[in-house]
C-alpha cells in the first residue's frame, strides 16, 4: 500500500481512509462532515486526492495494444486530448474504466480505476514494440464552479489555451511543470493535476492553497464526491459494474466501437443483449442501502450498487442494477433502505439532472442555493 504524495499535509484534516489501486485514498476527514463537503463542490470548489493509478505505455505498438485492450477507439484521440477507456474480458465482462492521456503519437497515461488491470496489459503485450511501466504519478482533482478560477490564478500564464473538455496542457504552476487535465469524477466544472516523483509535492500544494484560499478551497474526501457523481451518473468499478456486467448492461454501449478491429471482447459483445440494466434510483423517503434488495412486482429483481441522500435534491439516490432489461426508467419499486426498511422508489435516467452535462463543459454556470 502506498501513501499519496499529500498524505501528510492532509494528516491535519483528520483523514480516515480506503485502499484503492494499493494506494490510500481519503474517505471523509473528521473537520468536514460529509454533506459541507458535497456543498463545497457544489458552490465553490474543492480537492480530493485520489487512488487512480496511471500506467504508462510508450512504444511504436502503444496505440495497437490499447485498441487491442479497450472497447473504445483509441486512434481517434489526438496528441493532448484525453479520453475514456473501457477494457472488457473474453466474454464481454468488463474489467475497469478510466481517462487516458495521449501524451505522444507513441505515449499515454492511462489513470485506471480499482482493479487488476496492467498484468492484464502486459499479458496481452507479447510480441508487439511497447513498454508497460508505472510512472509512479498522482492524481489530483480540483472540481467545483471556482475551479477554473483558482487555475487562473495558479498556472503562470493564466488558463492554457485551448483547454477544452477532455483536453490536456503543461503549465507552470508555481515554477514546476505540471500536466493538467479537463477531466473529473463529478460532472462540476474542474480538472486535475498529475504529480510526478521529481516535482516538490510539498511547494506545489503551497502554491495551489494561495490561489485557492480567496475561493473557500480545501481538501475534501471521497464521501462528498461519491454523491455528486452518482447524480452526474458516473459509475464506480467493481461495485456499479464488475466481470458479470457488460457496456450494453450499465449503459456504457455508446463507448463500443464495434467499427474497429478486433479487440478483447468484440465478439462477446457482438452477440450480446443490448438492453439496459443499471438504471438510477430516485428514493423520497429513505436512502438506498449498498448491495441492497429491489422488488418489484413482489420478487426480488435486482440489487442497490450505490446510494447517498442527495443534499441538493433532498432525498435518496442511487443505482440499481436489474435482474433483466425488462424494467426501465419510470418503473415504481421497492429498495431496501440504511435502516433495514423497505421504500418506495422509481428508476431514472442518468443523470438526474444536467441531462447534457453542460456543467462540466462551461457551458452552463450552476451554483445551487442552499436554502433552496
Amino acid at each position: 500500500m502506498r501513501r499519496h504524495a499529500y498524505h501528510a499535509i492532509e494528516a491535519k484534516h483528520g483523514p480516515h481512509y480506503c485502499v484503492y489501486n494499493r494506494r490510500f485514498m481519503c474517505v471523509y476527514m473528521d473537520d468536514l462532515p460529509t454533506d459541507e463537503g458535497y456543498w463545497l463542490l457544489r458552490t465553490k470548489a474543492a480537492c480530493l486526492h485520489t487512488g487512480e493509478w496511471p500506467i504508462e505505455f510508450r512504444g511504436p505498438d502503444a496505440e495497437k495494444l490499447m485498441n487491442l485492450l479497450f472497447v473504445n477507439n483509441i486512434s481517434k484521440v489526438k496528441v493532448g486530448r484525453c479520453g475514456y477507456g473501457i477494457a472488457c474480458f473474453d466474454h464481454g465482462g468488463l474489467i475497469v474504466d478510466g481517462v487516458f492521456v495521449r501524451l505522444a503519437e507513441d505515449r499515454f497515461w492511462y489513470a485506471q480505476a480499482d482493479g487488476d488491470f496492467v498484468n492484464w496489459a502486459r499479458a496481452h503485450a507479447k510480441g508487439m514494440d511497447v513498454e508497460i511501466t508505472d510512472p509512479e504519478v498522482n492524481v489530483s482533482q480540483i472540481q467545483g464552479p471556482l475551479a477554473m478560477e483558482i487555475l487562473k490564478d495558479a498556472a503562470k500564464d493564466g488558463i492554457p489555451e485551448p483547454f477544452g473538455y477532455f483536453g490536456s496542457a503543461w503549465v507552470d504552476v508555481g515554477g514546476q511543470t505540471v500536466l493538467i487535465t479537463r477531466t473529473g469524477y463529478t460532472n462540476e466544472l474542474g480538472w486535475e493535476f498529475y504529480t510526478e516523483p521529481h516535482h516538490d509535492a510539498a511547494a506545489l500544494w503551497a502554491h495551489l492553497e494561495k490561489a485557492g484560499a480567496p475561493y473557500g478551497m480545501r481538501m475534501f474526501g471521497l464521501d462528498s464526491m461519491n454523491i455528486r457523481r452518482i447524480e452526474a451518473g458516473i459509475l464506480n468499478a467493481n461495485s456499479d459494474f464488475d466481470e458479470t456486467t457488460t457496456p450494453y448492461d450499465v449503459g456504457l454501449g455508446g463507448f463500443v466501437a464495434m467499427d474497429k478491429d478486433d479487440f478483447i471482447g468484440k465478439a462477446a459483445l457482438e452477440k450480446a443483449d443490448k438492453g439496459q440494466r443499471l438504471h438510477g434510483i430516485v428514493c423520497p423517503d429513505g436512502e438506498p442501502r449498498v448491495n441492497g434488495r429491489v422488488e418489484w412486482n413482489g420478487k426480488v429483481a435486482g440489487r442497490v450498487t450505490a446510494g447517498a441522500t442527495s443534499p441538493y435534491l433532498g432525498h435518496g439516490i442511487g443505482y440499481a442494477l436489474m435482474d433483466s432489461a425488462e424494467a426501465g426508467p419510470g418503473t415504481e419499486l421497492l429498495v431496501e433502505g440504511n435502516d433495514g426498511q423497505m421504500y418506495a422508489a422509481t428508476l431514472a435516467e442518468t443523470p438526474l439532472y444536467d441531462k447534457a452535462c453542460e456543467i462540466p463543459r462551461g457551458k452552463l454556470v450552476d451554483i445551487p442555493d442552499r436554502a433552496a
